[in-house]
């Protein structure tokens, strides 16, 4: 009997293991490390780029409008008119930044110049006003 006891308390604990899990969500800012989507370039170092020149979905892009700098996985940036709608940018001139870029130059300095703010604000820990979750079109946490 003692056995059938601990074979269904173990059983139901699996269970309810499991379920736990699968309610967790995963909510990435900008300027954290797992993070892919537009960023500001703004008084950052220059950025080491993917490519070299924009790259471009849709050719009726006004030449005047500014090109968006984005951090995406690999495979987005090398097969970006698959991806582009994902991040609303189809008719965006866009440059992808490296990964060890954004990494080494971009996320410690975008934490270092908004670490003040936060706490003026606020903000819990993952920069969310109390908790709240970030809803940005252009960020998209990871894929």
């Amino acid at each position: 009997m003692k056995r059938f006891l601990l074979i269904a308390a173990m059983s139901v604990a699996a269970i309810t293991t499991s379920t736990l899990a699968a309610d967790v969500g995963v909510s990435v800012s900008i300027g954290q490390p797992g993070f892919y989507g537009q960023i500001d370039i703004g008084n950052f170092p220059q950025p080491r780029l993917v490519y070299a020149q924009p790259i471009v979905i849709d050719r009726g892009v006004p030449m005047g409008r500014a090109p968006i700098y984005l951090r995406v996985p690999p495979g987005h940036a090398k097969h970006w008119s698959k991806h582009c709608h994902e991040y609303h940018a189809c008719n965006q001139r866009v440059y992808f930044v490296h990964d060890d870029w954004y990494e080494r130059e971009y996320v410690p300095r975008y934490q270092e110049q908004h670490r003040d703010h936060r706490n003026d604000r606020g903000d819990d820990h993952r920069g969310n006003e109390h908790g709240k979750k970030n809803h940005d079109d252009r960020g998209h946490g990871n894929h």
